[in-house]
């Protein structure tokens, strides 16, 4: 029987190293925003203006700015500017606090398709969610399924040495649904719990990566129409605007279920969050705040606020 809930890690130790990375940059969209604000109560328009660069600056995006922004309008002599900035941006994160679950099934093992472009840390957050469901005490098996690439075979076989799990590859050059359907096979065979799918790093621009994307998609439905039963795009957090219209592109093609943003501890923005929650209806299961396995942290609209905001008003 596979675990409904695979949160696994401690949030509050988590949470606490984000916050002291967070702390070690001047630049920070917390320190940015309480450098306009101090203990000032009264609102005026040039402090509204302000407080609109530093969010745009911030990539959070033209309509979660003027949320945030109307809510400071609407303060009345006796609220805090700051209370209330905070309460708008926990309720812009909070329709995206939904953590992966994963459901009894009669037909195992439970799927899952990771996707996104190069460089926004795909392969390394398949790896930290692998180890994360190996210690909620599940099977795991991994599939190579980036075969455009021979090093990214060789990146996944690496972490299943290091993890010590399974890992279905084939040669580069091979066609990945070939390997997506062997791979789920040998998951069967194994009585895995869960299978963990890479891709390649697919500019969404490119027409025949999608096509053969929708491919491996059909694949694993002919085996089992529930599958595969999460569609993970990975989304590197310092990409700005591109992590909207790679959003906007993937959804379009394949469906996308949920996100992991990664790198936001390397980040004096921070706001890409509220621009992804704000345009779509995607949980964002995960955070990445570092490169070690240990760093990806399930995602807590509070936490992070408080994080982000760690000094304002203080």
């Amino acid at each position: 029987m596979l675990e409904n809930n695979i949160s696994g890690m401690n949030k509050s130790h988590m949470f606490s190293k984000l916050l002291k990375q967070l702390r070690r940059k001047k630049d920070s969209f917390g320190n940015r925003i309480s450098g306009l604000f101090g203990n000032k109560t009264l609102v005026r328009e040039d402090l509204l203006q302000n407080l609109e660069r530093v969010l745009l600056t911030s990539d959070v995006g033209i309509k979660a700015s003027g949320r945030i922004i109307a809510a400071v309008k609407n303060s009345s002599h006796n609220e805090s500017p700051i209370e209330n900035i905070r309460y708008e941006m926990q309720r812009i994160l909070e329709a995206a606090q939904q953590p992966l679950t994963i459901e009894n099934h009669q037909k195992q093992p439970f799927i899952i398709l990771v996707v996104g472009v190069n460089g926004a840390g795909k392969t390394t957050s398949i790896a930290k969610l692998a180890k994360n469901l190996k210690e909620r005490g599940l099977m795991v098996v991994l599939a190579a399924g980036d075969t455009f690439r021979a090093a990214a075979v060789e990146q996944i076989q690496e972490w299943g040495l290091r993890l010590n799990l399974p890992v279905i590859s084939k040669p580069s050059g091979s066609d990945p649904a070939s390997l997506a359907y062997e791979a789920h096979q040998q998951a069967i065979s194994l009585g895995a719990d869960v299978l963990i799918i890479d891709t390649a790093g697919r500019l969404h621009t490119q027409d025949d990566l999608m096509a053969e994307l929708k491919k491996i998609k059909r694949v694993i439905g002919k085996q089992d129409d529930s599958a595969p039963h999460e569609v993970i795009l990975v989304l590197d957090g310092t990409s700005g605007q591109n992590t909207l219209k790679q959003t906007e592109i993937f959804v379009k093609e394949i469906d996308i279920s949920s996100l992991i943003v990664t790198k936001l501890d390397g980040t004096a923005k921070g706001g890409a969050l509220f621009n992804l929650a704000n345009e779509f209806e995607l949980p964002v299961r995960y955070i990445g705040i570092g490169e070690g396995l240990d760093d990806l942290l399930e995602f807590d609209a509070k936490d992070f606020v408080s994080s982000l905001l760690h000094n304002v008003g203080d």
